[in-house]
């Protein structure tokens, strides 16, 4: 019985859930047990190649992971970075061979389960099926923002909304952060994610110091004036204010 304790209160995917709604302490253990098998994986290593065939899908317990895409013009799309307490390969459930690859952004820990452990999951506990849905379609909302946002919006202002982006999806697990978070992502990596050459991201990044909107310190970013900064960048905060009385009842 301890043991199983010890699975409810360390299980990261289920601490990033019970965030969204209270979950039952067999909601936790369930949960948790996607956690058992971890794997260590160093900064740069590839977790995913796209159209591999899908063995694995993965909760982040540590690190930094993307997903991208290499462009018929040999540039890369990065399309999502994944934090701790992250389900990653969502898009890999629908399909046989991989949409999307995966590559370590950092030395990382990520759990791998198979999807017959997703499918006995979502068969014992609903609730937890609808909340993976309502997650999930809050990423498609998020990204949908940030897809409307590329080639419409100003440089200044997808650097802006990715900045709060992060920030706000660091916090949902992180109650420690208050306006500052670490970075962790080269110039170019935000670059890819927003459209931007790094050229243009250093540019806009400084700019946006000098005039008192953020400031930096050892690879630190603190967010000073964050009203300004979703005015600046049209910004919505996804990962708040969801609508959750229609799950079922756990």
């Amino acid at each position: 019985m301890r043991k199983k304790v010890f699975l409810v209160a360390t299980g990261c995917f289920a601490e990033r859930l019970a965030k969204q709604v209270p979950l039952s302490d067999a909601e936790k253990a369930a949960l948790s047990r996607l956690e058992e098998n971890p794997r260590k994986i160093k900064r740069g290593a590839m977790i995913q190649r796209v159209n591999e065939t899908v063995t694995e899908l993965f909760v982040l317990r540590e690190g930094r992971v993307m997903s991208f895409v290499i462009l018929p013009d040999g540039s890369r799309q990065i399309l999502r970075v994944y934090f701790p307490g992250d389900f990653i390969g969502s898009a890999s459930t629908i399909y046989s061979k991989a949409p999307e690859s995966l590559v370590a952004l950092s030395d990382a820990i990520v759990c791998p389960f198979d999807k017959h452990a997703l499918r006995r999951l979502l068969d014992e506990f609903p609730r937890v099926a609808a909340l993976l849905f309502l997650l999930s379609n809050a990423e498609r909302v998020s990204m949908t923002d940030r897809l409307a946002a590329l080639g419409r919006t100003s440089a200044k202002a997808r650097v802006a909304s990715f900045l709060l982006d992060m920030f706000d999806r660091l916090r949902v697990t992180d109650d420690s952060i208050t306006d500052s978070f670490d970075l962790r992502l080269t110039q170019e990596e935000i670059g890819d994610s927003i459209g931007l050459t790094s050229v243009h991201v250093n540019r806009m990044i400084r700019q946006m110091e000098q005039e008192g909107l953020i400031s930096r310190s050892n690879g630190r970013i603190t967010l000073i004036n964050m009203r300004q900064l979703e005015e600046i960048g049209h910004y919505t905060n996804r990962h708040k204010d969801m609508d959750l009385d229609w799950l079922p009842v756990g």
